[in-house]
Formats: structure tokens, C-alpha cells, sequence
């Protein structure tokens, strides 16, 4: 049994080595019990549950399922907080802990019986399980990013994948000299924050931050002015398509699929359409990936999104419900849906799976590539008031890019007051 420490020890991860595997508790001291499980629907979590026989079987619990899509999930799961009673198990989107944090139970003393190796998890993933040092969700489901490229075009340009930025805007202009494409497909526009979602990457590897531990506002700091001010550089570099200053992520996929960039630095599971016959013209012998580039001389960063699952604070089956999540969360039936011939899940939340040779042989060293990313990935602190938050600097952004506004340091610090004013 592995001993449950404090988040910030948490976050030490001994990457690479051997995961504990799950074990029923002796006795089945469960036997009988359901557990009801609100899960935002998703064939990876189907996959989960096609495999439950081996967990009822040597329990004793029931398990069922119920599963909603994803545009009423947060809905879903508000009802259950008001209401309560009738899910024992919930899946949360990272963005959502904090406002539905009392619809959660603490799990810590029940999974440290379970013998869960915690340090087997991200920092960036395992972070949107705790609140108040308190341990109320594990990671199941995360996504991270990656920098897709087009494997012929950088061999035509005599360039190699960048690992900062600094190269990908070297390699970018090579790429411009020799063939028809732009360098890097980048999202300006506004829709959802996905234009923060480099600028993120870049304020990191800054030494920046959004927030102070106070929550103050950090963002518009000597570091967030820098990693704004080279953000935006890339529209007056030209290293980017046309049209970009509005350009969403779709718009940034779009034209890498179509052949237009050569360069696209977009969440993993985006992987499939690049190579997809029927919405691209590219084969996947084109497309090559490596972690997200660094600020020269600063660690690796991705943005990340990560769903947690818990126990219901209403639930009259906490111990039941903690021996599942157990089970789920358990490295042996990741790594079961990833190798599993029959379908074509990619998700992996565990260091063990990440880093395994047969995982990235299957995969083509996409796995490798995310561990080299959230080895040293803190991820966002989502805190209340996100959705606003959000809208704030994407807003930012957006007028930079757009040429609406041109003064940086003081587009940030309007940003900064109107955040303070909502918090």
C-alpha cells in the first residue's frame, strides 16, 4: 500500500516505473451493492464499461452506467448536486471541479486502501483532483498537446521538428522559401479560448503565470507581456495563413488537413482527421508529431484537458463507489483499451502507459511524445469564475491580433482589472 501524501508530493512522479495494479479488497465486503455511474458519454468510457465483468465478478458490485452528452453534462451533474441521490459515481470535466466541488466526496483514505499509485498520474491531470489539499477525484480521461507536422514539407525545407520556438519560426520561414505553404497554422480568433491555448504554452515557458497564489493577476507581468508580444508576432512574421488573425481552432486544422500549413500545434486526439481520407488530403505518412516546442532554456508545457471521476457526497455506497473507481482507474485497463486491436482509443492518463514501448509502437510514438510534454506540465488552475475569465483574454487577444489594439502591456492590465472585478 502506497502511503497518501499532500498534493505538492503528489505531483512528484516516479515516471516510468511499474504501476501498482489494482486488487478487489479481500473478502468482498462490498457483495450486493450497486453502484450508479453519470458519465459524460464517450466510447472510451463504453470501453470501460464492456470490461466490467472481471470487476463485478470479483466484487460482488453491480455497476450501471448511465451516460449523457457532453453539451448537458454540466447540467446534468448541477441537478445531481441540488437534487442528490441518485449516481454514486460522476465523471467532471477539469473546468467544472470548483463549482460543483460540493457535489464531491474526499476519496484520499479510501483509495490510499486501495492501493492506487497516485504518482503514476501527471501533475497537469491529477491536479483537477484535488481541492483544499483534499484528494476528491482521479484522472480518467485527458487530452494534451502536440505539434503535428508535415513530415515531406520540413524534409523539402532541410529543417527538423522544432523543439522551441524560436525553431519553429525558423523553420517556418524555410518551409515559406521552399514550398507553397504557410509555416504554422495558429487560432487568433475568439470562440471558447482557443486562441490561449499556444499563448498559455509560451506565458509558462516565460516564467509567467494567470494568477498568484492570492489569485491576483500575474498574466500581464513583464513575462505575459513577452509571451504576448511573440504570440502576436507570428501574424507580422507572416508565418501563418492569411486570414488568421480570425482563424479558430477548426479554421487552424482545416488548414493543415487541406495542405495550406505545414505546421499545427493542436490537442492529440485531433490525430484521426489529419489523416482521415474523407475530411483531408493528407496520408499518414505525411503527418509527424513531438511535444509542444519550449521557450529556449525553460521546461516543456501543454495546455490540458482532463475529466476526474468521484464519489457523490449523496452516495449510500461511498466504499462501493471507491473500490470502483479503483478498478477504473487501475493502469492494467488503460492499457487494455489502448492495445486492444478492435478499437482506436488513444487516451492515456497514466506515466506507465505513456511511456510503454508496445503502447507507443502501436500508436506511433504519440504517447512518448505527450510524457515528454507533462513530465514537467503544471496545468491551469480552474478556478470559479472561469467561463468569464476566459472571455476576458481571449478578448485580450483577439483585439492584439486583429490590430484593434496595439498596446500591449496595456490591453493585459485592462484585462487584469476586469478579472479583478469579478473575483
Amino acid at each position: 500500500m502506497r502511503l497518501f501524501t499532500s498534493a505538492i508530493a503528489i505531483a512528484t512522479s516516479l515516471y516510468g516505473a511499474q504501476a501498482v495494479a489494482w486488487e478487489a479488497t479481500e473478502g468482498r465486503p462490498f457483495d450486493g451493492q450497486t453502484v450508479n455511474v453519470l458519465a459524460v458519454k464517450s466510447s472510451q468510457f463504453e470501453a470501460h464499461e464492456a470490461r466490467l465483468a472481471e470487476f463485478e465478478e470479483a466484487t460482488g458490485i453491480d455497476v450501471v452506467y448511465d451516460y449523457v452528452p457532453f453539451p448537458n453534462m454540466k447540467e446534468a451533474l448541477t441537478t445531481e448536486m441540488v437534487a442528490g441521490g441518485d449516481y454514486d459515481v460522476v465523471s467532471v470535466m477539469d473546468q467544472w471541479v470548483h463549482s460543483l466541488q460540493m457535489l464531491m466526496a474526499p476519496i484520499g483514505l479510501g483509495i490510499e486502501a486501495q492501493g492506487t499509485d497516485l504518482s503514476d498520474f501527471p501533475k497537469a491531470h491529477l491536479r483537477h483532483g484535488m481541492l483544499d489539499g483534499e484528494l476528491i477525484g482521479l484522472p480518467v480521461r485527458g487530452h494534451v498537446q502536440l505539434m503535428f507536422y508535415r513530415t515531406d514539407l520540413l524534409e523539402q525545407a532541410g529543417v527538423t521538428p522544432p523543439q522551441t520556438w524560436d525553431e519553429m519560426v525558423t523553420a517556418a520561414k524555410a518551409i515559406q522559401d521552399s514550398t507553397d505553404a504557410a509555416g504554422v497554422a495558429l487560432p487568433y480568433g475568439k470562440l471558447n479560448g482557443q486562441n490561449l491555448m499556444v499563448w498559455m504554452n509560451l506565458l509558462w515557458g516565460n516564467g509567467g503565470d494567470l494568477f498568484d497564489a492570492d489569485g491576483n493577476a500575474t498574466f500581464n507581468s513583464a513575462e505575459g507581456v513577452a509571451a504576448t508580444e511573440t504570440y502576436i508576432s507570428y501574424l507580422a512574421e507572416e508565418i501563418v495563413p492569411a486570414g488568421s488573425a480570425v482563424f479558430v481552432e477548426q479554421d487552424a486544422v482545416t488548414s493543415f488537413k487541406q495542405g495550406n500549413s505545414a505546421m499545427l500545434p493542436v490537442w492529440w486526439w485531433v490525430r484521426s482527421q489529419l489523416s482521415d481520407p474523407e475530411q483531408s488530403t493528407l496520408t499518414a505518412d505525411q503527418i509527424g508529431f513531438t511535444a509542444l516546442p519550449s521557450v529556449a532554456g525553460a521546461d516543456r508545457t501543454t495546455f490540458t484537458n482532463t475529466w476526474i471521476f468521484g464519489v457523490t457526497a449523496e452516495s449510500d455506497n461511498k466504499d462501493a463507489a471507491t473500490e470502483f473507481l479503483g478498478w477504473l482507474t487501475d493502469p492494467a485497463l488503460e492499457r487494455d483499451v489502448l492495445m486492444d486491436p478492435e478499437l482506436s482509443e488513444v487516451v492515456a492518463v497514466h506515466m506507465s502507459n505513456l511511456t510503454d514501448a508496445e503502447v507507443n509502437e502501436r500508436w506511433g510514438g504519440m504517447h512518448q511524445a505527450a510524457a515528454d510534454a507533462l513530465a514537467t506540465a503544471d496545468g491551469v488552475e480552474f478556478g470559479d469564475n472561469w467561463p468569464r475569465i476566459v472571455l476576458i483574454l481571449e478578448t485580450a487577444i483577439s483585439s492584439l491580433a486583429s490590430g484593434e489594439a496595439t498596446d500591449v502591456q496595456a490591453v493585459l492590465d485592462a484585462a487584469a482589472e476586469d478579472i479583478a472585478a469579478i473575483r
